[in-house]
């Protein structure tokens, strides 16, 4: 078996700062337009000359959080495990990734790009020029992901008047983190249990999701394919909570204003 030494050409920068914060595809989720920077070393400025040509660019990534290699996984929009070569995981033999993203302009040894999907600090691996006629094939099957154009989200997110005025009482209080939005990304895709979107039942029968430290309590209707999101609640346990942390401020404060 021969190894191979891979090393970063530059890395990205982006406003997704957690793994959970990005979209698994840009486009696909409705994140167009989100823009970041790929900052190259020194040593590649001359490799960089004739790529602003190009509408769009490859960048192949190292998927440095990814957490051990694993034979078959759980994709977001499947209700069973599929083989990792199947799939975009990034639990994989070797953690590679691709991003087909936006190139704005070069501007020295930085790429501004849009379409991001990466999360700060990527280490980029290489870069390569998008080309359409050899790139892009529409009519290829998408096997079991089904459709030949990724399916949008179907399911419709409410927010009872109860969860409505948590949020503004958030949003208010300073919470930096849209939680609305994250919310409605993650339960667009569907109500299933799934760990990639933190969805879970609860003991007496409800569905929780998670976004970062916070959980959202939600119904379902499926006829109308739509869910309604019931309540907010503080992902802390009270003996979490009980110290003086003063990151967990608000969220004292949301359970003694909430319960």
């Amino acid at each position: 078996m021969v190894d191979f030494a891979v090393r970063p050409i530059g890395f990205v920068r982006s406003p997704f700062v957690e793994k959970v914060e990005a979209p698994r595809q840009a486009v696909a989720e409705g994140a167009e337009g989100i823009a970041g920077r790929v900052e190259l070393l020194p040593e590649h400025e001359h490799a960089l000359s004739d790529l602003e040509g190009f509408d769009r660019i490859w960048l192949l990534f190292w998927f440095h959080e990814a957490n051990g290699s694993r034979s078959k996984v759980l994709p977001p929009r499947s209700d069973r495990k599929r083989g990792v070569f199947a799939t975009r995981s990034p639990h994989r033999p070797n953690p590679i990734g691709m991003s087909a993203v936006r190139l704005e302009r070069v501007d020295g040894l930085v790429l501004h790009v849009r379409d991001l999907d990466l999360i700060d600090g990527t280490p980029v691996i290489d870069i390569k020029p998008y080309i359409p006629y050899a790139d892009a094939f529409p009519d290829a099957k998408s096997g079991w992901v089904g459709a030949a154009t990724d399916p949008r989200a179907s399911w419709a997110v409410t927010f009872t008047p109860e969860a409505e005025t948590q949020l503004a009482w958030l949003a208010a209080e300073g919470l930096v983190l849209d939680l609305r939005a994250r919310i409605q990304e993650a339960l667009a895709l569907g109500p299933q249990p799934h760990p990639y979107r933190r969805i879970k039942k609860t003991d007496d029968g409800g569905l929780l999701l998670a976004v970062k430290e916070w959980r959202a309590r939600f119904s379902v209707d499926l006829e109308r394919s739509s869910m309604q999101v019931e309540a907010l609640r503080s992902g802390f346990r009270t003996r979490e909570l009980a110290g003086t942390d003063p990151l967990l401020a608000l969220h004292r404060a949301f359970v003694a204003r909430f319960g």
